[in-house]
């Protein structure tokens, strides 16, 4: 387990053998702070999970070669085009001449409104199907929670790691590398704000067949997880995740903030301002 000290954004830390999270993090005020992660199988053919936001890309692509040499990565798996998960797809594909994209059609001609993905080095691969990596068979599963209709977890058998996207999306107070950093009142809280907020569609299910899914999902009998949104999860944590999960339907809507709650942060920030200093409604 990496340590709180240890830890730095954009510092790839090892999960599990040969696989490694890649972090990052955006403050989100008022809520504290939303991981942006991706993930390196490093094993016989590489594997890069999701390629990171365009924010950061050069020091997310010297985080990612930093485990991998780029010629070697012979797999890029995209969970799903959103710009956190597909951001620095170009880019990859240029530094990785010899790997192929694990995608979707509806990935492909959703990313065509901004750039045209190279379909000779493409394979579909949707729910349910596996690749051989060469040590390894990798599963591509639909999560119980997205926000986007492309994407698929992904599980190792090898390790029991899965890659669970933006299921279990959490807020955090501070960037961390695992859920057992948080306090229970934290994660229980985060799982539940978390979960609405990436996929508020979850209160219009019904929560028999909501929960039958999630059922499914867990019988990966993953010993870790990790996703974009949030720490890395381990048992006995996990079980607890996914009993905070069966109840989302349950919950009421999360409420949005609204324009009286800008209102109100801009006039704490107006006022934590010296006078000499432009006002923050200025810019």
């Amino acid at each position: 387990m990496t340590t709180m000290e240890a830890f730095d954004l954009l510092q790839p830390y090892k999960i599990a053998e040969e696989t490694f999270v890649i972090p990052w993090a955006l403050e989100a005020p008022p809520v504290g702070h939303f991981p942006m992660n991706s993930m390196v199988i490093r094993g016989a053919e590489p594997v890069l999970v999701d390629t990171g936001a365009p924010a950061v890309r050069s020091q997310w692509l010297e985080a990612a070669w930093s485990v991998v040499d780029p010629l070697d990565v012979r797999w890029i798996f995209l969970t799903h085009d959103d710009r956190d998960h597909a951001g620095n797809l170009l880019a990859v594909l240029a530094a990785c001449p010899n790997a192929t994209l694990l995608t979707t059609w509806f990935s492909i001609g959703r990313m065509a409104e901004e750039w045209e993905t190279p379909i000779n080095r493409c394979r579909f691969m949707i729910d349910g199907d596996t690749v051989d990596v060469g040590d390894r068979t990798l599963v591509a599963k639909r999560p119980p929670l997205y926000d986007n209709p492309t994407t698929r977890a992904l599980f190792d058998p090898k390790t029991n790691v899965v890659w669970a996207v933006d299921t279990f999306a959490t807020n955090v107070p501070n960037p961390m590398p695992e859920s057992a950093d948080l306090s229970a009142d934290e994660f229980r809280d985060g799982q539940f704000f978390g979960g609405r907020l990436v996929s508020p569609w979850v209160a219009l299910l019904e929560g028999q067949k909501f929960r039958a899914v999630v059922d499914d999902f867990q019988r990966l009998d993953a010993e870790v997880i990790a996703g974009c949104h949030s720490p890395v999860l381990r048992r006995p944590q996990i079980a607890e995740a996914f009993d905070l999960l069966r109840q989302l339907p349950d919950l009421p809507p999360w409420s949005e903030f609204t324009q009286a709650d800008l209102d109100q942060w801009m006039a704490i920030a107006e006022g934590s301002v010296p006078p000499e200093q432009p006002r923050p409604s200025a810019t």
